[in-house]
């Protein structure tokens, strides 16, 4: 269903819905009032009916009650009475005792017991229009009175003079406002609808000249130069319009830009020091970009649609991993491979970094597998480039451990300088004594001497003893020495130690030093107790170690600070641990960083090249 055709359907079924709640209401209200109308005169005809009873035993009072009740003129008056009403069906005259008619507006009646009936004020007044309804639709006969006493005492009545109404024919009476409502809700609906269908014809006339444009635009036939001026936008549906056109002039000119985009990255490819090949699955390549001629001596633009076998000939050692690659679906990742064949003497470049991945879905494929993806890279430009990574590294690593001791150096100059400051003041006065602050001054002195040599000390050069080390045996030794610190402070111990027969080349007590920097550190954030948690897995070509503690974390403004030399948050802190192990991962060409939540505690993560 269109949205033209679910529109208009909800606008028709809401003007139903309208027109139907405002014929119910206007229903109920012709329902009240009829109800209403009815309990009135039979109110009034049961006042008439008393005063003409009581007319009749008055002028008759030598008679007895049932005598003077069976009189002619009474009768005939309570029968003109029920007559003037349509809804009132009879009016009985009744003894209290024993419920006998004496007289009615029915002469058959007359000597019968009389059945009470329910009360027809509280159904007037204090039921709601649909219980009157329901009242009304009944199929048997339901009888309801009006009652008026006649005697000295109304606990004690002499008679009763019942008004009886039967409902149904109050139903008769509403019959013709009930047929001149529907005929009214009829029309409207009616006319509700014609009127929807044809606003909505025009309302939605220009969502089809929209979608009109936007099949141009898809179809990329476009020319905003070929369509009819119009009027300007002043509602919706136009601004949309005029939108979609804009979309379009836009779209127009984004093609434009791609196609020079991709002239320019087409240079920009051609200027890449690494060779990528991309083949699909029929594999066959679709895309080569970057230093081709550099790898293969063959030119870029006459790859594409070679075969793999054709691009990397088999008799080739780097042929040869290709193809196995493809048939395996195994990566391959910077592996150094010959670039000729065995025994080949080659002209410069005699070995690259091969990579190999598989991929998805590639365009242009249509047998089964996977697409592959091959890299070539310069082993010598990768070096070059992981030398200035390490010296960025490097730099940036000396300047966030020494960035507390700018803190360090202020605090004695400034002690210094003050109190010079006393003892010139102190000389103009006249005042020769200025020993105290002499001794203070040199105290500074002293400790800026201290902080000027730890930094100088913490800056030297240092001398590696790198060796390959087991990973699992490290951290075994780790865990070992944590052991009786963690048990006085009652701290459980937990490992995920996954590092069987992987090691790195470090200096193992410079390594051991810094891991265990950390360990203590996350043993004094918990002094209550708590779990240190240590996990040690592997990555593509790094480990990875985790130390996990459950203190209290690392507030978020100290983040930045915690492996500034110096920077310390316990009394008898030095503010030289996490410093030294951060200059000790650099130095071992690792990464160290942390994740923290206040509450919940710290994990550090340090990350160390494998031995290759």
């Amino acid at each position: 269903m269109t949205l033209q055709a679910k529109l208009t359907l909800g606008s028709v079924l809401l003007a139903t819905l309208i027109v139907g709640l405002i014929s119910a209401v206007d229903l109920g209200n012709v329902m009240d009032l009829e109800f209403q109308s009815t309990y009135d005169r039979a109110e009034l005809l049961k006042s008439q009916a008393t005063d003409a009873v009581t007319e009749a035993l008055n002028r008759q009072r030598s008679l007895t009650l049932g005598e003077a009740l069976r009189d002619e003129a009474l009768t005939n008056k309570l029968r003109r009475l029920v007559t003037a009403s349509k809804a009132i069906l009879e009016i009985a005259v009744v003894e209290p005792d024993t419920n006998i008619i004496l007289a009615d507006t029915l002469p058959t009646r007359i000597g019968n017991v009389g059945i009470p009936n329910q009360d027809f004020g509280p159904l007037v007044k204090s039921t709601g229009w649909l219980t009157k309804f329901r009242v009304l639709l009944r199929s048997d006969a339901q009888y309801y009175q009006l009652q008026d006493s006649l005697g000295a005492s109304a606990d004690k009545p002499v008679l009763l003079v019942r008004v009886i109404v039967l409902p149904s024919l109050i139903r008769n009476e509403m019959t013709p406002t009930l047929n001149q409502t529907s005929r009214i809700a009829i029309f409207s609906v009616v006319g509700a609808v014609i009127l929807t269908i044809l606003f909505s014809t025009i309302a939605f006339r220009p969502l089809g000249h929209i979608g009109h444009m936007l099949d141009l635009v898809a179809r990329g036939e476009f020319d905003p130069e070929k369509l009819e001026p119009g009027k300007a936008a002043t509602d919706e549906l136009s601004l949309m319009a005029s939108k979609v056109s804009l979309l379009g002039q836009r779209l127009r000119g984004a093609l434009y830009e791609a196609a020079d985009l991709r002239g320019n990255i087409s240079h920009l490819l051609q200027d890449l020091e690494d060779a990528v090949f991309i083949f699909n699955r029929d594999r066959r390549l679709v895309f080569a970009s970057g230093s081709v001629e550099k790898f293969l001596g063959k030119n870029r633009d006459d790859l594409p649609g070679l075969t793999l076998v054709e691009v990397f000939p088999p008799a080739t050692t780097l042929g040869l991993l290709v193809s196995q690659a493809a048939e395996t679906g195994r990566t391959i990742r910077n592996r150094r491979v010959p670039l000729g064949a065995p025994g080949e003497n080659l002209v410069g470049l005699a070995v690259v970094l091969l990579s190999v991945d598989s991929l998805e879905s590639l365009p242009n494929a249509t047998g089964t597998g996977s697409g592959l993806l091959v890299r070539l890279r310069d082993p010598e430009a990768q070096r070059k480039i992981g030398r200035e990574l390490q010296t960025a590294d490097r730099l940036t690593a000396i300047s966030r451990i020494s960035g507390g001791v700018a803190h360090e150096v202020k605090n004695p100059l400034s002690a210094i300088l003050l109190h010079v400051e006393v003892a010139r003041n102190k000389l103009q006065r006249g005042d020769s004594d200025v020993a105290p602050e002499m001794d203070i001054i040199s105290r500074e002195i002293l400790r800026l001497d201290r902080v000027v040599r730890t930094f100088l000390d913490f800056t030297r050069p240092v001398e590696l003893n790198l060796a390959n080390v087991p990973m699992q045996q490290l951290m075994n030794e780790i865990v070992d020495l944590a052991r009786p610190q963690a048990s006085a402070g009652k701290i459980q111990i937990e490992t995920q130690i996954e590092a069987e027969g992987v090691e790195v080349r470090v200096d193992r007590d410079l390594i051991k030093q810094a891991i265990l920097n950390v360990v203590v550190n996350a043993m004094q954030a918990m002094p209550g107790g708590g779990k240190l948690r240590f996990e040690c897995v592997t990555a593509e070509d790094t480990v990875e170690i985790r130390i996990a503690d459950t203190g209290s974390g690392i507030p978020a403004e100290l983040r930045e600070k915690i492996f500034r030399l110096y920077f310390t948050t316990r009394k008898e802190g030095s503010g030289i641990g996490l410093a030294m192990t951060f200059r000790i991962v650099q130095l071992h060409d690792g990464t160290i960083d942390f994740t923290s939540e206040p509450g919940k505690g710290t994990t550090f993560l340090i990350r160390l090249p494998i031995a290759v």
